[in-house]
């Protein structure tokens, strides 16, 4: 059934889906006209917010890149890469490899979505190497795995209230990852995503014939040899020593955090966390600074795409149509049904703030009064807001860039897949924050 599914999905998606940068741009103009439309604001006015909102996110962008980086540098260190290697040699037919890089990238995107968009970029490519298996679906595997990252211990909205003076605390105080990230509802969810998504996705295996295979020679990496050292710059590059003496304190920092001083995870720890570990495997400063100049390919999306979404984010968030949507939503709500509308709600914000942090900031305001008139679970609210942003990036191509871009893939060749995903997961998510 779900094979027959995806087959029109894809051919659906194939010929109607932009490339990233002209969706954000749609995105843009369809914003600007519902706020002049729906809030009666002016041309002018409209124009202003979105000016003047454009650069809004640019500290939040650079953590967010920083995760993208920091995560890729972290995942093509030589011992994640021959375990990667190792872990593809499980596979040994293509239902296999598709299970295999869906719990991969699951795993992976639970502990840190950076991290989990590049382990599955880099499992699915090795799989491809070893695998005769269709490439779009093995890539739209490896992305599916994003879906949980943000109930997961890099999330932005549980660590954002985790962290002492956040927007909210006056309101709802500091509420720590045991409520949130670690919670029975949230594990739930969590846990069985792991066991329906891999199932999902091998049903959508499609037949032979219907199949696009990659020549396994596409995807050979030439192999880095060290350089000759001629010049004394050269050793520094090169040296262990020197890469250690900075990667090791730094691991010893967090040492401290954690254990003595029992500091909390947020993306600031997270990113010094990946760094460091980073530092420490790759061994020299030149492998690091190769690793880097790959990564920073795949961010380049993030780069040019960001500040439109700071500008949309600005529209929706100054000329009140990001109130009126969640709040049109939340009348229908009680207080059984004040995280799913809430969900669905943040599901479709998502389409215009792909952020996690930034959709909070938008849908918080409205999210928080609801959840206190109606008596109902912050902690759940908050991570229905988190779910929803989570859910539909299986829809919106902005965070599949980095994975496509190291697979080789358009967004019109794994969105089909991940509208069935989308669709499946949906109802998954939303009955565990229900009744969970």
């Amino acid at each position: 059934m779900l094979k027959s599914l995806s087959r029109p999905a894809v051919k659906l998606v194939e010929r109607y889906l932009p490339d990233p940068y002209i969706f954000v741009l749609l995105l843009t103009v369809i914003a600007a006209a519902a706020a002049i439309a729906v809030e009666r604001q002016t041309p002018l006015a409209v124009l202003r917010f979105w000016g003047d909102g454009f650069w809004n996110l640019l500290a939040f962008s650079m953590q967010m890149l920083l995760v993208l980086v920091t995560g890729f540098m972290l995942a093509s260190s030589p011992p994640i890469k021959r375990l990667l290697q190792r872990l593809a040699g499980l596979a040994n037919n293509a239902g296999a490899a598709i299970v295999l890089v869906t719990l991969v990238s699951l795993a992976a995107s639970w502990i840190n979505w950076g991290f989990g968009l590049v382990v599955g970029a880099l499992f699915a490519k090795e799989l491809a190497r070893q695998i005769r298996v269709d490439y779009r679906l093995l890539v739209a595997s490896a992305y599916s795995g994003f879906i949980v990252w943000h109930g997961g211990l890099a999330g932005s909205v549980p660590l954002t209230i985790a962290t002492d003076g956040h927007f909210a605390a006056e309101q709802i105080g500091v509420i720590g990852t045991s409520e949130t990230i670690f919670s029975l509802f949230n594990l739930g969810i969590v846990v069985v995503l792991f066991i329906a998504m891999p199932l999902i996705n091998r049903m959508m295996l499609p037949d032979e014939k219907d199949s696009v295979y990659i020549d396994p020679s596409l995807l050979h990496e030439e192999d880095t040899r060290r350089v000759r050292i001629t010049r004394p710059a050269e050793r520094l590059e090169n040296s262990v020593t020197l890469a250690w003496l900075v990667g090791i304190p730094g691991l010893l920092f967090l040492l401290d955090h954690f254990v003595l001083r029992g500091g909390g995870l947020n993306l600031n720890v997270v990113n010094f966390l990946f760094l460091f570990l980073a530092i420490v495997l790759h061994r020299t400063p030149r492998s690091l600074l190769e690793s880097l100049h790959e990564a920073i390919k795949g961010g380049a999306g993030i780069v040019i795409q960001f500040p439109f979404y700071a500008g949309i984010m600005a529209i929706m968030v100054q000329s009140g149509l990001a109130e009126t949507l969640s709040g049109a939503l939340i009348s229908l709500a009680s207080e059984a049904s004040l995280p799913f509308w809430t969900f669905i709600s943040a599901g479709i914000v998502n389409i215009f703030v792909p952020s996690g942090g930034g959709q909070w900031a938008v849908q918080a305001p409205v999210m928080l009064p609801a959840a206190e008139a109606l008596g109902v679970d912050i902690p759940r609210v908050a991570m229905a807001v988190a779910w929803g942003d989570a859910w539909t990036n299986l829809l919106q191509p902005f965070w599949a860039l980095p994975v496509l871009g190291i697979a080789g893939l358009k967004a019109k060749d794994i969105m089909g897949f991940c509208l069935v995903q989308l669709l499946l997961t949906g109802v998954i998510i939303a009955a565990g924050l229900t009744w969970l």
